[in-house]
């Protein structure tokens, strides 16, 4: 009976990995866009691209529908959510809000690994800076998002914030090859990676408010 137990424990985990591996991969190809807007997908299809069950890559859409990468329709089938300037800039207003809370929050609360964590992010948003290194800007971008959630310690805003990274990151992929100042960006993010590591709870908020005018700025040369 033990060993029945441990096995469907070892089986639950197993499973729970695969489908973090599977959102994590699918976000990855639908934000820089190697499935495009538009795109119609599958389970099935998905399941061999990346080399799951069908349970996880499920479990992921409906991640990832919650995060609105993928619209799911009944009896017509799964497509990546179309891109939306106005949406975005919409997305820009409550992001902003919070954004500076999470900074301040996570300036205040991170824990001494974690400061070391946002201290290693600066300096990798610094080397893609100097490269003009958009894919290792987006892993980084994501990896700070993710580690600004945990250390902000408030779910509310965390769960909040957690449904617009995406649909962000996609939107910078876009268009940053024609209207993004890339080295810029990597460096406003480094400046509040920097500030929280340091503790420093308004010069977070003040950077992370520069950091979002930056980005809105960008969305709006986007339409003209």
């Amino acid at each position: 009976m033990v060993s029945q137990v441990v096995h469907e424990i070892d089986e639950f985990q197993h499973a729970e990995t695969l489908t973090d591996r599977a959102y994590r991969e699918l976000e990855e190809a639908i934000v820089t866009l190697r499935i495009p807007p538009g795109t119609m997908v599958s389970e099935a299809q998905l399941s061999r691209r990346l080399g799951v069950g069908r349970t996880p890559v499920r479990e992921a859409l409906q991640r990832l529908a919650r995060e609105w990468l993928v619209v799911i329709m009944p009896r017509r089938g799964i497509f990546v959510s179309e891109i939306d300037v106005a949406r975005q800039l919409r997305l820009l207003n409550a992001r902003r809000v919070l954004e500076r809370l999470l900074a301040q929050s996570a300036a205040c609360r991170c824990s001494e690994t974690q400061r070391a964590q946002f201290t290693e992010i600066a300096a990798g948003m610094d080397g893609a800076a100097k490269r003009s290194d958009d894919l290792s800007f987006m892993r980084l971008d994501r990896e700070f998002n993710l580690l600004l959630l945990e250390a902000a310690g408030n779910e509310f805003a965390a769960a909040s914030m957690g449904l617009m990274n995406g649909l962000s990151r996609r939107f910078w992929y876009l268009h940053h090859k024609k209207v993004a100042d890339l080295p810029l960006a990597a460096r406003l993010h480094a400046a509040t990676a920097r500030a929280i590591a340091a503790g420093l709870e308004s010069e977070a908020g003040a950077a992370s408010d520069t950091l979002v005018d930056y980005i809105e700025a960008f969305a709006r040369k986007t339409i003209e």
